[in-house]
């Protein structure tokens, strides 16, 4: 809200005044000068009036953080219903549901077209073909992700086996483990499912 200052005016002057007429609040700076002629003197007694804070600046920056926010999906409210109709029901069950595909069978375990390895989901740029190494296990492995894309939690579904299950950052997709015996200059291995995968070739 505009707020405004007066310099100097008179309560009688002030009878004459028609706020329809008035331009206040349209611009972020403006300035009012009336005078009113007085009954007993010629001189003209005046008032100032300055608009302070910027109403377009603000409706401005509103509608930046808005559009900022609706950039950002919340992927946590999407409903399995909503992600089965986006999803193969090969995709839902590793994603949604941390399956595991075949050994072998998926379509990126000997792929070698460089590229970006994107979610299936949310379509987060995962890992980079530069950093895909033959594991010999029959599942696409890479021994760095990108940047802080993919997180990883602990995964007790195995009694006596407890692993490092790692997840899309952003979607919280079941992308697939992570082990220690990759190799170098991380020493991990990425055991990724295919299925969890969208290649975008360079």
């Amino acid at each position: 809200m505009a707020s405004y200052a007066i310099t100097k005016t008179s309560l009688s002057s002030l009878a004459n005044y028609n706020p329809a007429k008035s331009n206040l609040g349209l611009s972020s700076k403006n300035q009012l000068r009336l005078a009113f002629a007085g009954k007993s003197s010629n001189r003209a007694s005046s008032f100032s009036v300055s608009s302070m804070g910027s109403s377009s600046s603000s409706s401005s920056q509103k509608q930046d953080s808005t559009q900022e926010a609706e950039g950002k999906k919340d992927y946590s409210s999407v409903s399995d219903k909503e992600w089965k109709k986006q999803l193969t029901d090969q995709q839902f069950y590793v994603t949604r549901q941390k399956g595991t595909e075949r050994a072998f069978t998926g379509e990126y375990w000997n792929s070698k077209t460089p590229g970006t390895y994107s979610c299936i989901c949310c379509d987060t740029p995962l890992f980079e073909s530069s950093t895909k190494f033959d594991s010999g296990t029959g599942w696409p492995s890479y021994y760095q992700p990108i940047g802080n894309n993919v997180k990883s939690k602990l995964d007790l579904s195995i009694i006596f086996m407890p692993r490092q299950e790692v997840v899309c950052a952003v979607c919280d997709a079941h992308l697939g483990h992570i082990f220690d015996d990759g190799p170098p200059p991380t020493g991990k291995r990425y055991c990724i499912n295919s299925v969890s995968l969208k290649l975008h070739p360079k």
